[in-house]
């Protein structure tokens, strides 16, 4: 397991932090350092017409080993962390056999990774975990994707005993500020679908995910002194937070779990004249979805009305912008690709956990883009903050996943599926 570990730890050190505030593509500069890297290690294992375009898409190619005609499959994995916590500079601490005690991620600063609090740990006693010290996140999200894709590709280059057709790879810039698809080219990629290797801890294959929307609301006000307020003043962080107060009761994310939908303010800001309130919408329902994007109309008209005569125009306005839909439409005329994944995790001994996204891959746009594409786990936990971590048990299990598929593929019948 050491390779895995070894390469693992060469992706993870070089910060590939996105940026949601950069109008560019790839929205940083220093995403190129691993996207490059990643083109120059596709062609020193061995794969064939290896590619990286204007905007830092990795593709490339292992061609199929069979004579038989074959659907084209594909695996995508993204290279950028999150904005939300530092990605630079970190230091990966590797704890062997772990005894399923408290982990110190950092004994300065008394940052302790425990079971008491995340449960989890307790799956992988006795196993290899890859830990953060504490300072930054870790970038198993997407990384540990990128390893598995990687490494499952070299194995089949060096083992050419295991059948496969052809096999497309993508690794893409910018998911983590909701932008991987954005410049995906589907036509050049040229799968029949493909497999987003971005999921959490082992056996997780999903198919279904958030309809997703955002929404940017801007209050007006009137400042006058306070003094001489009485009938004048019209405060906009009050009616914001009036705004906040009025969204349904319960339908918050710490609320709410699977298929259950939710309002989430993400920023708020302002003064007496103007504040500004982001929030996200999400329900795995598209009827659902449309009616909480119609309560923030309503909601929005209602408080127009109430000061149309003292404001003299509309004081609230609403930018409500759909962000991605649920893959679920996409992959159900298709659904055999979801149960081969499946198959080939019960043929690994893993136990599927087929259960819904609470929150969206690149799989979920590329489906709607022509290319159906169910997510599966790549391992890590606490994505996105100081307790993230991997085990290599799991990485490995992953790639073993992705290599069975590439079997199954090249002896399915899939001419009695479609």
């Amino acid at each position: 397991m050491q390779h895995i570990i070894d390469r693992f730890i060469s992706y993870v050190t070089i910060d590939t932090e996105s940026d949601p505030n950069s109008e560019t593509t790839p929205s940083t500069k220093k995403q190129w350092d691993l996207a490059n890297k990643l083109v120059e290690e596709l062609k020193a294992i061995g794969m064939q017409d290896v590619t990286i375009d204007k905007y830092s898409y990795v593709m490339a190619t292992l061609p199929s080993n069979v004579k038989e005609k074959v659907p084209t499959i594909g695996f995508v994995s993204h290279f950028d962390t999150t904005p939300d916590f530092t990605g630079a500079n970190v230091n990966p601490q590797i704890v062997k056999n772990y005894d399923g005690g408290d982990i110190v991620l950092n004994k300065e600063k008394n940052i302790v990774l425990s079971p008491s609090y995340f449960k989890d740990l307790l799956l992988y006693k006795g196993q290899t975990l890859i830990t953060t010290d504490g300072l930054t996140l870790l970038g198993a999200d997407d990384k540990a994707g990128i390893t598995e894709i990687m490494t499952a590709m070299e194995h089949l280059i060096k083992n050419p005993d295991i059948k496969h057709g052809k096999i497309r790879v993508c690794f893409t810039p910018d998911e983590e500020i909701g932008r991987g698809a954005d410049l995906f080219d589907v036509k050049k990629f040229g799968a029949d679908w493909a497999y987003t290797m971005d999921g959490s801890q082992i056996g997780e294959l999903e198919y279904e995910n958030f309809n997703a929307a955002g929404a940017k609301i801007t209050f007006k006000g009137k400042s006058v002194h306070p003094g001489y307020a009485k009938g004048k003043m019209i405060n906009s962080m009050l009616i914001a937070n009036d705004f906040i107060n009025e969204l349904p009761k319960g339908e918050t994310p710490q609320e709410t779990k699977g298929y259950e939908g939710f309002f989430h303010v993400t920023q708020l800001s302002g003064s007496i004249e103007e504040t500004k309130l982001e929030l996200i919408i999400r329900d795995h329902s598209a009827k659902k979805f449309k009616k909480r994007k119609e309560i923030i109309e309503k909601m929005t008209k209602k408080i127009n009305k109430k000061f149309a005569k003292q404001f003299g125009e509309d004081i609230v306005i609403a930018e409500v912008k759909d962000q991605y839909y649920n893959m679920k439409e996409k992959v159900m005329p298709v659904k055999y690709i979801v149960d081969l994944a499946e198959t080939a995790m019960k043929d690994l001994g893993i136990k599927p956990l087929i259960k819904p996204i609470r929150g969206g891959t690149d799989g979920c746009r590329l489906s709607y883009m022509g290319l159906p594409c169910p997510n599966i786990f790549a391992g890590g936990h606490n994505f996105h903050g100081k307790y993230e971590y991997v085990p290599v048990e799991s990485m490995q299990k992953a790639i073993d996943v992705i290599i069975r598929i590439a079997e199954l593929t090249a002896t399915t019948d899939f001419s009695k599926k479609k």
